[in-house]
């Protein structure tokens, strides 16, 4: 997130030394940031731009120390005004486990089919002694 920020401002001060060539494009302030990395791994950021842009960050490193079981976290969200006009919120976790993020307007999966889940269900139940009663031996 902090190489997006970067890039961001580098591309913005590119178009404002090009001027009158991309006359369409406005400069959008930074209105507020902070960052703060800490020798222990654990950071944090936040920023906002004056068209409402806003996202904030926050990190560690999980099981420090211990080999291959280190995994760093990073816990988010950031908020936008649509072309459409509607906020729009994402909050995420990404860790060991993967990048997971939320958010009101993103696709969810359908649910399970109900013959799916049983079968599922009927799976993770414990096996009765004496193998499958439909069977004789």
């Amino acid at each position: 997130m902090k190489l997006l920020v970067l890039t961001l401002a580098t591309l913005s001060l590119a178009a404002a030394q090009r001027g009158a060539q991309y006359s369409n494009l406005q400069t959008v302030p930074i209105v507020q940031y902070n960052n703060e990395v800490n020798y222990d791994g654990t950071y944090r950021y936040n920023y906002e731009t004056g068209n409402g842009i806003a996202a904030q960050e926050q990190g560690y490193l999980k099981n420090a120390g211990q080999k291959d079981l280190e995994a760093q976290v990073a816990t988010g969200s950031f908020s936008y005004t649509g072309p459409d006009g509607v906020l729009y919120t994402i909050t995420y976790t990404a860790d060991e486990n993967g990048f997971h993020a939320e958010g009101a307007h993103l696709p969810t999966p359908p649910p399970i089919p109900e013959a799916i889940a049983r079968s599922l269900n009927l799976q993770q139940q414990p096996q009765r002694p004496g193998g499958n009663r439909f069977f004789r031996k």
